[in-house]
């Protein structure tokens, strides 16, 4: 099944039409209707995500359009949690994105045919087995959320955000086409496997291949947002409206994870030695910077932003510790742990900004820590929710975190690097000061703001169910953490 057949790609071409459809359907209908445009956008995502169910449940690995598409588990099973996300994500900022005139006046459902094309740039990224395809869909995402970052023409904060985010995600987007450019030319193939196998062959020019890796490495730093290349995050994450600022810190971390472990541990494991020096740097800096600089944030937005720095460094950590003279098994832990890191890092995070959205309201953003005084007093139940869902980010047991870090770390152990598991603990221990902080902001200050809260019955109820899951995950960590280990062990045997 190797040649231009449809069927690996029917939820592709499903999200295509679909998004496509609600494009021209959106035209016709005016604000007062303007819930068919987000109840279809849900349908497409539940659409696309039956496809993939049934690739994922088949267990098998299929190439399509000349090897530049491939179907395999940890695709699927990637691509389900990212349905997920990003239904979570147009649930969770739906009122808000009304009331803040992204939705209706001059702009019609744009918001919600941007986030869809966005996920389809992300589903390509998963798929992709060739520089090209990974390229496509990389663009494909990112431009539809340059858009989605500036949607709101007349707010000069997102306008700023907008610009920054565009220039460094250019050149971030420069460095990983240099860098491919490079490997092809060394190399000759644009197909990741070819890569492979003539990279371990022996006979190319190692001086070429190491700069083409060093810019490759530089590209997936950028689009994680690992020091030293996180400067457009905090900036970014607070300039932007808070349902934009969702869609960059959910779902587009689990394509980025997938093209790291297609790019670094498919196509370049010979030279894992070189690139898993290059990840450890990344991963001390980033949880070193991310952590203590995210201490002295007021703004929550931007707290969270640094979080997201220290959280990449945990699943770079994972990335690393499937060393080379590893046996098999122990490689495939430990980039399943770091799966199921990005998982759980995704999942918490949604909720977390679900919940700012939750206090914001016209007129008022609810970003700063301050805002959340006495939150337990307004609304005990969201309170506990938020405090649920900042002790899964601090690594507290017996939440979802805590079972993500412990088995990254248990891979880090595996490697022998005690130095560096220790290192990451300690820098775990700092970050929990910044999110306990907030819980004891909710529980124990006086509130500053006392209007009521108006939350739509469908995202208090999927609200619910997010930290339901984030509790129950985390104490029964096996069945995720073992489809994890079930996707990666096939994709890396086929």
């Amino acid at each position: 099944m190797n040649t231009t057949n449809l069927i690996p790609l029917y939820a592709e071409v499903f999200l295509l039409i679909a998004a496509s459809a609600i494009l021209l359907i959106d035209m016709f209908l005016d604000q007062s209707k303007r819930a068919v445009t987000y109840m279809l956008s849900l349908a497409a995502l539940a659409g696309a995500a039956v496809f993939s169910f049934g690739d994922y449940s088949q267990g098998t690995t299929v190439y399509a359009f000349s090897n530049m598409f491939i179907s395999d588990p940890m695709g699927n099973l990637l691509k389900l949690f990212s349905y997920l996300t990003m239904g979570m994500t147009l649930v969770y900022a739906r009122q808000y994105s009304t009331d803040r005139g992204m939705l209706g006046g001059n702009l019609g459902g744009e918001f919600y045919v941007l986030a869809l094309f966005s996920m389809l740039g992300q589903m390509v990224m998963i798929s992709a087995n060739s520089f090209l395809s990974i390229y496509l869909g990389l663009e494909l995402m990112s431009l539809s959320l340059y858009a989605l970052v500036a949607l709101r023409r007349d707010d000069a904060r997102a306008t700023e955000a907008a610009m920054k985010y565009f220039i460094l995600g250019a050149l971030a987007s420069g460095f990983l086409l240099y860098g491919m450019s490079m490997l092809y030319g060394a190399t000759g193939s644009l197909e990741i496997g070819e890569v492979a196998k003539k990279i371990g062959s022996g006979t190319l020019d190692k001086s070429i291949l190491t700069f083409g890796l060093v810019f490759v490495v530089a590209g997936l730093a950028f689009k994680l947002g690992a020091v030293p290349f996180h400067m457009w995050v905090p900036d970014v994450y607070q300039g932007a409206p808070t349902g934009v600022t969702l869609l960059l810190g959910g779902a587009p971390k689990l394509a980025t994870f997938a093209i790291c472990v297609r790019l670094l541990v498919e196509g370049m494991l010979p030279m894992a030695f070189d690139w898993q020096e290059m990840l450890m740097i990344l991963a001390v800096l980033s949880l070193a910077i991310g952590n203590l600089t995210a201490i002295a944030q007021t703004n929550l937005k931007r707290m969270l932003a640094y979080s997201t720095i220290a959280q990449m460094g945990f699943v770079l950590l994972g990335l690393m510790a499937g060393v080379v003279g590893q046996s098999q098994a122990n490689a495939a832990a430990a980039y399943s742990a770091a799966m199921y890191y990005a998982i759980t890092y995704v999942m918490t995070t949604v909720g977390s900004f679900g919940l700012i959205m939750v206090l914001a309201r016209q007129g008022f953003e609810a970003e700063e820590i301050d805002d959340f005084k006495g939150l337990s007093k307004r609304s005990p139940g969201y309170a506990l929710l938020m405090s649920v869902l900042m002790f899964s980010l601090a690594g507290v047991p017996p939440m979802m975190g805590f079972a993500a870090k412990f088995a990254v770390l248990q891979s880090v152990l595996t490697t022998g690097a005690v130095w560096l598991t220790v290192f990451a603990v300690m820098f775990s221990l700092v970050g929990a000061f910044y999110y306990i902080r907030i819980v004891k902001v909710m529980w124990f200050d006086e509130a500053t703001d006392t209007a009521p809260l108006s939350v739509a019955s469908d995202k208090g109820l999927v609200l619910a169910l997010n930290g339901l899951a984030v509790v129950v995950l985390g104490m029964i960590p096996g069945p995720l953490l073992n489809a994890c280990m079930s996707a990666i062990s096939k994709t890396l045997a086929s």
